[in-house]
């Protein structure tokens, strides 16, 4: 069964690749990408030379990653088909998640040196992804260096840390210099601003002109927001709430699924961020078993229209409650089932525009089983996920599906052909997700046959030959023994 597994998704994607092909990094736009969301310090130590009062026992403490230590160990996340890494907050800093920024011009030195961040840069651009910085505002350190001199761009937080006032004009003018000269020195390929939801809007629009206008790159909102003009895009509101209430468990409403995939083509969907609870810790609390509920999930993330923003640790069901739980040190060497599961659906996705920016249609949204299809002029898919208790079945008609067609699962290897009432019956076990892929009927070819009949004869006939002048050498081997032994 595996054996058939693997093919069947190998034989997908390469029949995808000619219609389809992979493209490059710099053909990619944003609607293409797979984000793999980092922090650095979690990623991997490297250097020990970097790791100053370093404490990889205390969730709190930094860890120890670096620079080095992420551009050593990048095919951890290309392998797994990410296209783009965004690796958070990397300038000097009192936290280990870069929140609490000190200066803006330096890079923190738990992390590394200038040149081990262009090294990254180079890395991850050499692996044909892209590479996403983000830029913190709203929570920065007391110490900032601006906030000697202009006391009056910022205002202090509960916590003691200090919010740049994004609308004050110094502050705006302030940040974009800083930041274009970033851009033009290690040619990142955007930023995420964190804390999005509070800043001004005239100076996000400015922002992103400004970066730009130095290179094609992303701006990105770390936060669920409406939609400004001004980011390139924001993560799609309502879709981590949805996404998290209806795979924690089994037999879950899924009208509110079907809502958030209509609305979210060129939003960024994601199931968990990195600044609160990890969807694991939901499955936990419903007595769950993380791999199936993982499972069911990422199938629906990756198949359904958006940007898909993935955090780090996911592909091994990371747990997590609260900061700085969730922000455990990343495990490379987890059971590959999900990371399996993960890599198959990213291959579909990288190789088919149906399942990157295709039209969406649900077919079926009740009792905890969820059927739509994706589809462009060139491919069809259907996507079925049964998150129910017990076995479900779908009949889905010529209309939606075409005449003499067949669905071949990519998972659990299913070959649905059209039955006799001119429909296509679909019928899947509990807790399982499948994708269809959506191809002419294949047919039995005579003239191949025939070819294959008169190949296996000629082999057969060329066996029979050999086989007679080895019985004959033998005889005659035999007599001329014979001749030698009494010779007359």
């Amino acid at each position: 069964m595996k054996t058939k597994w693997i093919l069947s998704i190998i034989t997908t994607v390469l029949l995808l690749a000619l219609v389809n092909p992979v493209f490059a990094a710099e053909e990619r736009e944003l609607k293409d990408e797979l984000i793999y969301d980092v922090l650095v310090d979690r990623y991997f130590n490297k250097k020990i030379n970097n790791d100053y009062e370093v404490n990889a026992l205390d969730p709190a403490a930094f860890n120890g990653g670096d620079f080095d230590g992420m551009a050593s160990e990048l095919l951890f996340a290309k392998e797994m088909g990410f296209t783009a890494l965004s690796i958070g907050p990397v300038f000097s800093t009192a936290t280990y998640d870069g929140k609490t920024v000190r200066d803006y011009t330096k890079f923190e030195r738990h992390f590394g040196t200038e040149e081990e961040f262009q090294t990254l840069v180079d890395e991850i651009h050499n692996q044909e992804m892209k590479v996403i910085v983000d830029i913190p505002t709203q929570q920065v350190s007391a110490d900032h260096v601006w906030a000697v001199e202009n006391p009056e761009w910022f205002t202090e937080n509960e916590d003691g840390s200090l919010a740049l006032d994004t609308a004050n004009t110094e502050v705006q003018e302030a940040l974009i210099a800083t930041f274009v000269e970033f851009s033009e020195a290690y040619q990142v390929d955007g930023f995420r601003l964190q804390d999005a939801d509070k800043l001004d809007a005239a100076f996000v629009s400015d922002f992103s002109k400004a970066i730009k206008e130095v290179r094609d790159s992303y701006i990105l909102s770390d936060q669920e927001m409406a939609d400004s003009g001004a980011f390139d895009a924001v993560v799609m509101p309502g879709v981590e709430k949805t996404l998290r209430a209806a795979y924690k468990n089994f037999d879950q409403d899924m009208t509110d699924v079907t809502t958030i995939m209509e609305q979210s083509k060129n939003n960024l969907i994601q199931v968990d961020s990195l600044t609160g609870s990890r969807f694991t810790a939901d499955i936990v609390a419903e007595n769950g078993f993380p791999p199936t509920r993982w499972t069911l999930l990422l199938t629906q993330l990756l198949t359904m229209p958006g940007i898909p923003v993935v955090q780090y640790g996911s592909e091994s069901a990371m747990n997590g409650t609260e900061l700085d739980e969730s922000h455990q040190i990343l495990d490379m060497a987890v059971d590959k089932e999900l990371v399996d599961h993960i890599t198959n659906l990213t291959s579909l996705r990288n190789s088919s525009e149906a399942l990157r920016t295709g039209e969406l249609e649900v077919l079926h949204d009740e009792d905890g089983w969820l059927v739509y299809k994706r589809s462009n002029d060139e491919e069809s898919w259907i996507v079925a996920i049964n998150n129910a208790s017990s076995t479900k079945s779908i009949n889905l008609s010529a209309d939606v599906i075409g005449q003499g067609q067949e669905l071949r699962g990519l998972f659990e290897s299913d070959i649905i052909r059209q039955g006799d009432n001119g429909d296509y019956r679909i019928t899947q076990d509990r807790e399982i997700a499948e994708v269809f892929h959506v191809t002419e009927e294949s047919k039995l070819n005579s003239a191949y046959i025939a070819t294959l009949v008169v190949m296996y004869v000629v082999f057969m006939m060329f066996l029979w030959f050999v086989w007679r002048k080895g019985k004959q050498r033998k005889a005659d081997a035999a007599k001329q023994s014979t001749v030698e032994k009494n010779p007359k």
